[in-house]
């Protein structure tokens, strides 16, 4: 049965080279489901763009609905597959996830690598319009069309209509933004530790600057927290936030109770815990079980 798994991701990513050139990296068995890693040339960002895929038992048999998983700074396509412990309970849940890259790579953009918080791992999830970075930085496109497509023409038994996105820190942003400009795509958000209000803190005020240039109107669609401010209360969609209480980043970055008060968006403040895949690890299952409720509802 193992064996009809590999022969038909092979087949698949074979299948999929000749339509997008999706190259297989690596592959390995995992609670009965295989997580893989993938490269293409990616149109958004004119670099090659990597992803992982982690396809729970159940594709072996039926479409399976996929959460979108969005990195935090200086992340790539690994972290979250080696390191948040979410296998076990996507498999138990028969959901698929999926998890890119945090920018373009390899382009050597003066400015791209001199901070750890801007430029290469630190796409932030827009798409750029300054003049350095509009060519290659299109990580909202990339994103939202782009990898989708990828992705569902490489593994059919991924449920085109079955999608929600969740994220770590400029990922949860990330996660946040994504699904108020798209919400008719994605069936649930969820966040651990989000960048809630970033014209407002360091690393978003930076990353702003640099990707959107100093127009602050262009930075204001980016902000959750502005965004949410400026809906009707019964226009909040349904979210649910994790962060720790002793996380460095909290009041200097992070800025949860800047969201407005709303019985749609539960932020779960967890005792003593920080910024760390620690953390994660530790409400990740609350997270996929969240996921996987609207997923399949």
């Amino acid at each position: 049965d193992m064996r009809a798994v590999l022969t038909l991701a092979r087949r698949l990513s074979t299948q999929a080279s000749s339509r997008t050139s999706v190259e297989l990296v690596s592959q390995n068995k995992c609670f009965g489901g295989v997580v893989s890693r993938h490269k293409h040339l990616s149109e958004a960002t004119r670099t090659p763009m990597g992803f992982a895929v982690y396809l729970p038992p159940q594709a072996k048999t039926t479409q399976v609905p996929v959460i979108y998983w969005l990195s935090g700074l200086t992340c790539d396509d690994t972290n979250f597959m080696f390191k948040a412990g979410a296998h076990r309970f996507l498999a138990e849940h028969g959901v698929a996830v999926v998890c890119p890259d945090t920018s373009p790579r390899g382009l050597s953009i003066p400015g791209d690598s001199d901070h750890w918080d801007f430029g290469v791992g630190a796409g932030f999830y827009i798409d750029a319009t300054t003049e350095k970075f509009k060519l290659n930085y299109n990580m909202y496109t990339y994103i939202t069309q782009e990898l989708p497509r990828v992705v569902e023409e490489a593994f059919p038994q991924i449920d085109p209509h079955r999608r929600s996105i969740t994220g770590h820190s400029m990922g949860g942003l990330g996660a946040i933004n994504i699904y108020l400009h798209n919400q008719s795509r994605y069936k649930a958000l969820s966040a651990f530790a989000p960048i809630c209000n970033p014209t407002a803190v360091p690393w978003g005020q930076k990353a702003f600057e640099g990707y959107l240039g100093p127009d602050k109107a262009k930075w204001a669609e980016w902000d959750p927290a502005l965004q949410l401010a400026a809906r009707a209360p019964d226009a909040i969609p349904e979210m649910l936030i994790s962060q720790g209480t002793s996380d460095n980043f909290l009041q200097s970055q992070l800025r949860p109770d800047t969201l407005p008060k709303s019985a749609a968006i539960w932020v779960d403040m967890h005792e003593g815990y920080d910024h760390s895949y620690y953390f994660i690890s530790t409400f990740i299952e609350q997270h996929i079980k969240y996921h996987a409720e609207r997923l399949y509802a």
